[in-house]
């Protein structure tokens, strides 16, 4: 399923919960793909960004999430997983009572708390989107509990397809590896970018030659990884003739211990989610 070929005008009234980076490029998206603003609710505490919402997009804003989510069949929970729980309890009530879909962007936690803190006996998807959603080029990785329909995971596909691609994953312990892989990777793209720009400088370019080549080559590479059908394994050997140039930096990387070292960052980040979930029990 890819909720870029959802309609996403099916989706009725969205409640958003937050309303920072994440949540309006969401609210972008849907209101591009034709979702009317009246039918997308934002609460947001602070009056400034509250009213640059209503002002950007034209939607209907609310300082707080319990007047938010009245009238609305699916609920974005968009905050720092710090107060997650305050703010699912805050809203228990009203769950209990209206039986929404509930969507978490919140990284480290878990569907079942996140079932408890509503009350028990909540529709849940837990996602990770990643910040390229920002451009509308992110990819998310989703997973439903037990009480999510087919009707729900369409929602929810709708929901976060608005922002790019989606991916269902069917073991929320694999969540903690989206994370890994995908929200935290384009920090290492950006990683990479630096330190390619970086060498090209301490080999003589120009820093603006050294950056425009360093980040137009990850454009490009990355466009022919997404547009087209071949494996990276098969694309890097396209572009790795024998004894050249590009046969030298591979080796260089893989002397390195290059696989390995991408192995245990991606385990690091795996771990410190599973840390943020027990931290906020």
């Amino acid at each position: 399923m890819n909720g870029q070929d959802i309609d996403v005008t099916t989706t009725g009234t969205v409640a958003f919960i937050g309303g920072g980076n994440m949540a309006r490029s969401l609210v972008g998206g849907l209101l591009a793909r034709g979702l009317p603003a009246a039918s997308v609710h934002v609460a947001e505490p602070v009056a400034e960004l509250r009213e640059a919402l209503a002002r950007e997009f034209g939607v209907v804003v609310f300082a707080d999430g319990r007047d938010a989510v009245v009238g609305a069949n699916t609920w974005v929970l968009a905050v720092k997983p710090q107060v997650m729980r305050t703010v699912c309890e805050s809203l228990a009530a009203a769950a209990r009572s209206e039986r929404p879909l509930v969507v978490s962007i919140a990284a480290g936690i878990t569907t079942a708390q996140l079932d408890r803190w509503l009350g028990g006996d909540a529709a849940v998807v837990r996602s990770m989107p990643n910040t390229p959603a920002l451009l509308g080029a992110g990819v998310t990785g989703l997973f439903a509990n037990t009480r999510v329909d087919a009707e729900g995971r369409a929602r929810a596909d709708a929901l976060l397809g608005a922002a790019g691609a989606t991916v269902w994953i069917e073991d929320e312990s694999r969540m903690d590896a989206v994370t890994a892989v995908s929200g935290s990777g384009p920090a290492y793209v950006f990683l990479l970018a630096e330190a390619m720009q970086a060498a090209g400088e301490a080999e003589g370019l120009a820093p603006d030659a050294a950056r425009t080549l360093a980040l137009h080559t990850i454009f490009g590479a990355g466009r022919m990884l997404t547009e087209g059908m071949e494996a990276p394994a098969e694309l890097r050997r396209r572009v790795t003739s024998p004894n050249g140039t590009t046969q030298a930096a591979i080796e260089a990387f893989e002397a390195g211990g290059f696989r390995e070292l991408v192995a245990r960052a991606v385990r690091a980040a795996a771990e410190r989610g599973r840390e943020l979930s027990a931290a906020n029990d």
